[in-house]
């Protein structure tokens, strides 16, 4: 199998002490945005509709968007409530989000592999220090557009840092890091969206009632730039031994990650293309989902946003815990698979759930199913990625799963309001179960990738492995 000899104990911590706090960093801002959606989308409408009443109305980016989405409304037998609409616009702008990730995930991963991790992950940087920055600014709907196209054609740490992760793992310790990745994940959006909400409540600009949240999250992304200019080694294999062109902090570390022996030849056991497409078929039934629950807990149960804070809280702690204990710990193949059957439980519950308990039990294997299948499939394609590939293959397995997040909220949320919640979710349950099926008939288990069992052996003799 073409892995790379494993690096030094400590710069492998080291690097991953880096990987984990600067994402934390990360995600924690990119969340903050998240419950604040409908209230920004619906300042951005109140401020055209101000302007338009003080001057002659004018054709406008938002008002084109909204009358093509009244017109999408218009087309179901089923007629939605207009108090959909900001959600609905929210939905098409988490679509745009994640095509521009499609597009622009391959391109740096590519590029990762040609300059190297580091540089690659500081030039995304500097294209998420200009969204959050266009966010800071945007008194209007055209400058927020402006910062989500920025955003979503600039942000690679997460890929990136996968792919950090990768160069410095070998067969015993792949699976762990990943979960270490999900645990970044899943602690972000437990606590990220509920600082988010309450740094929107706090007004500086009258003219941006959100820029208290947003130069918040301006503070911590400038933070994690300067951080990783600072300690951050290269970790490109074929670059380590450079370390004159990275700071003096991280030269130290660069020295040690480099391997003491090359990497054999990739032997492929399972095809790039096979792997993309469960991640993409997998997002496209997961993402409706996601993006549905908040509907189906509204007419079911009448939730509010606060009750569906914290089921959201509930799946990302329960998802933190599972990646904490018992992710890290499995092969990724049987991750992958504990994942997708989860689901299918999850999807079978929610179409007939009646009860807020059986919906907790549906959200539990909604977190199982958040702690497993992603990092998995992140896992298993790096096992089948040679060094000087793994930046790129990394990167094209994100934007497939991009693609299923930008597709599959508009389908779902077709089939739930043309058909029904119990159609939707039936649906889904089935289309999940050709995932399963294609996980557990299609996918193998590639050599050195299920080797837990001797890692701990070595470990009780005094050469433990450290995440």
């Amino acid at each position: 199998m073409g892995l790379a000899p494993p690096v030094a104990a400590a710069a492998r911590k080291t690097v991953l002490r880096v990987i984990f706090i600067s994402l934390l960093l990360d995600l924690i801002s990119f969340t903050f945005i998240l419950p604040l959606f409908p209230n920004l989308l619906e300042f951005y409408r109140n401020v055209e509709a101000d302007a338009g009443a003080a001057a002659a109305p004018s054709k406008t980016i938002l008002s084109s968007i909204l009358g093509y989405l009244n017109a999408y409304k218009a087309a179901f037998a089923r007629p939605i409530d207009s108090r959909y609409d900001i959600v609905l616009l929210g939905g098409a702008l988490g679509s745009l989000f994640s095509i521009l990730q499609a597009i622009a995930s391959p391109v740096i991963g590519h590029l990762s592999d040609r300059f190297g991790r580091r540089n690659a992950l500081l030039a995304s940087m500097a294209g998420n220090i200009v969204s959050v920055l266009l966010w800071v600014v945007a008194v209007d709907f055209r400058t927020f557009l402006a910062s989500r196209i920025v955003g979503g054609l600039s942000e690679g740490n997460v890929q990136l840092a996968t792919a950090i992760a990768t160069d410095i793992s070998d067969a015993d310790t792949r699976g762990s890091t990943m979960a270490l990745i999900g645990a970044c994940f899943s602690i972000s959006f437990t606590f990220g969206p509920a600082l988010g909400a309450w740094l929107s409540s706090i007004g500086t600009v009258a003219a941006n009632p959100f820029a208290t949240a947003a130069g918040v999250s301006l503070f911590l992304i400038v933070t994690e730039t300067v951080y990783l200019y600072l300690y951050l080694p290269e970790t490109l294999p074929s670059m380590v031994n450079k370390p004159a062109e990275v700071p003096s902090s991280s030269s130290a570390a660069a020295e040690k990650i480099a391997p003491t022996a090359a990497a054999a030849p990739v032997q492929r056991t399972n095809s790039h293309f096979l792997l993309n497409f469960v991640h993409m078929t997998f997002l496209l039934f997961f993402s409706g989902m996601e993006f549905s629950l908040p509907f189906m807990t509204y007419d079911l149960f009448g939730y509010s946003s606060a009750n569906n804070g914290r089921l959201l809280g509930y799946v990302g702690l329960v998802a933190s815990i599972l990646q904490g204990g018992v992710t890290r710990r499995l092969p990724p193949l049987l991750s992958v698979r504990i994942g997708v059957v989860s689901c299918v439980v999850a999807f079978a519950l929610l179409a007939r759930a009646s009860t807020v308990p059986a919906l907790y039990v549906a959200a539990t294997c909604l977190a199982t199913t958040s702690a497993t299948v992603v990092m998995g499939l992140n896992a298993l394609s790096s096992f089948e990625a040679a060094e000087g590939e793994r930046g790129g293959k990394l990167g094209i397995l994100r934007s497939w799963g991009q693609l299923g997040r930008a597709l599959g909220p508009l389908l779902f949320t077709s089939v739930y309001w043309w058909a029904g919640r119990e159609v939707a979710y039936g649906m889904g349950a089935v289309g999940i179960s050709a995932v399963s099926l294609l996980t557990l008939f299609g996918l193998k288990t590639p050599p050195g990738s299920a080797v837990k069992g001797r890692v701990k052996a070595k470990g009780r003799g005094g050469n433990k492995k450290e995440l």
